[in-house]
C-alpha cells in the first residue's frame, strides 16, 4: 500500500502552486477547500501552514489511499471526502476561505493505462473519473450517430466530427468497439493528414468523450456555484482549467457576475439587472505558468488561472450562466 501512494504521489505534480499559495494567502486564511484533491499537492502545500484546515474532495477511489494518509498525518485539520463538485455544499456551511479547483485530468489518471484516457492505452475504453453512470465504451457502442457527431465536434471542437462518428457506427455495426486502439485506428482513418499539426489526431475526441463520460461541463458549472455559495465575505474561488471551454464557463462566471460588470446598455432597464454582485471587482487578468514550470512540468503548458474574491452582497443564485452554456448542459444530459 505505502509503494502504491509513492507511486502516485511521484506521478502528480501541483501547477502552478506558487501562485495559488501567494493568491490564497495561507498566513491569514484558515479554511480551505481543495475541490480536485488528486496526488493531493495543494493540499500538502496549503497544510504546511499551521493555522490552515483543509478540506479535500475527488470523484476518484484511486487516490483514496494518499488521502486516508494525510488524514492520519493531520487528523485535526485535514479530512477527505469521496464526491463530485456537484455534492460540494454536503461538506461544509459557509465561511470558507479559499476553494481551488485544478480542472481537467490529473497525470494519476492520464499514466494509468488500464483507464483509457490515453490513446496509447491499449486496454478497456473506460474514461471515468469516478462515481460514474456509464463509460466510453458504452458512448462508443450506444450513442446515435447523430448525436456521437454533436459531442465530439461540440465538446471535443473537432472539424472532422462527422466523418469519425460516422465510421464509429460503421465499425461497429460489424463489431464491437472493444479497447483505446480500435478508437485510435477509427479516428486516424478518418481524420485528413496534416503533418504540420503537432497534436495527435486523437486528441480532441479523447477530450470530447472524457468531458461526455464525466458530466465535466455539468459538475464545473455546479461546482462553482456551490463553492461561491459558500465563500465568506472577502473569500477566494481560484480556477486552474486546461482547455478554452472551461476557461470560458470561468471567465464569463467570474466577470458577469462581478461589481465591476459593464452594463450592457444605457437603455436596458434598471431592473433586469441584478442588484446583487457574486464577486467584488473582477480584473478580468489570466494567469499562466512560468517558463521554468513548463520545462519541470510539461502537463502545466495549457494551464490557466483565474481567481475571484467574493463579495458582501447575499448570495443569489447565478440563473444566467447555465442559461449560457445550455447547450453544453443538454448535450451531457444525453441517455446512453
Amino acid at each position: 500500500m505505502n509503494n502504491q501512494t509513492s507511486s502516485l504521489e511521484l506521478s502528480h505534480s501541483p501547477v502552478m502552486i506558487s501562485e495559488v499559495l501567494k493568491i490564497s494567502s495561507p498566513l491569514s486564511k484558515k479554511k480551505f477547500i481543495d475541490c480536485t484533491f488528486g496526488g493531493g499537492g495543494y493540499s500538502k502545500e496549503i497544510l504546511k501552514f499551521s493555522n490552515t484546515n483543509v478540506k479535500a474532495i475527488d470523484r476518484d477511489k484511486k487516490v483514496s489511499s494518499i488521502a486516508k494518509e494525510l488524514e492520519k498525518k493531520f487528523p485535526q485539520r485535514f479530512k477527505f471526502y469521496q464526491i463530485k463538485f456537484s455534492q460540494l455544499e454536503s461538506i461544509s456551511s459557509k465561511s470558507v476561505d479559499v476553494v481551488i479547483f485544478d480542472l481537467g485530468l490529473s497525470s494519476i489518471q492520464l499514466d494509468d493505462l488500464d483507464r483509457g484516457f490515453s490513446f496509447n492505452s491499449k486496454n478497456k475504453l473506460d474514461m471515468t473519473m469516478g462515481l460514474n453512470g456509464i463509460t466510453a465504451l458504452d458512448v462508443i457502442n450506444n450513442l446515435s450517430e447523430v448525436d456521437l457527431k454533436l459531442v465530439i465536434k461540440i465538446l471535443g471542437d473537432e472539424k472532422e466530427a462527422y466523418r469519425i462518428a460516422k465510421n464509429i457506427v460503421k465499425y461497429r455495426n460489424t463489431k464491437k468497439i472493444t479497447n483505446t486502439n480500435d478508437l485510435v485506428k477509427i479516428i486516424e482513418k478518418s481524420k485528413k493528414k496534416n503533418f504540420s499539426n503537432k497534436i495527435n489526431p486523437c486528441t480532441k475526441t479523447f477530450q470530447a468523450l472524457r468531458i461526455f463520460v464525466n458530466k465535466e461541463i455539468t459538475e464545473l458549472i455546479n461546482g462553482v456555484i456551490n463553492a461561491t455559495k459558500m465563500l465568506k465575505p472577502g473569500g477566494k474561488i481560484l480556477v486552474i482549467s486546461f482547455h478554452s471551454l472551461e476557461d470560458r464557463i470561468i471567465k464569463y462566471f467570474f466577470s458577469s457576475f462581478s461589481r465591476s460588470r459593464s452594463r450592457p446598455s444605457r437603455y436596458f432597464p434598471e431592473n433586469k439587472i441584478p442588484k446583487k454582485n457574486l464577486f467584488d471587482n473582477y480584473k478580468n487578468k489570466v494567469l499562466r505558468p512560468s517558463k521554468q514550470e513548463i520545462v519541470q512540468n510539461n502537463r502545466s503548458r495549457s494551464a490557466k488561472l483565474r481567481f475571484a474574491i467574493r463579495s458582501k452582497d447575499e448570495f443569489e443564485y447565478p440563473e444566467d450562466l447555465k442559461k449560457k452554456f445550455k447547450k453544453y448542459l443538454d448535450l451531457e444530459a444525453i441517455n446512453v
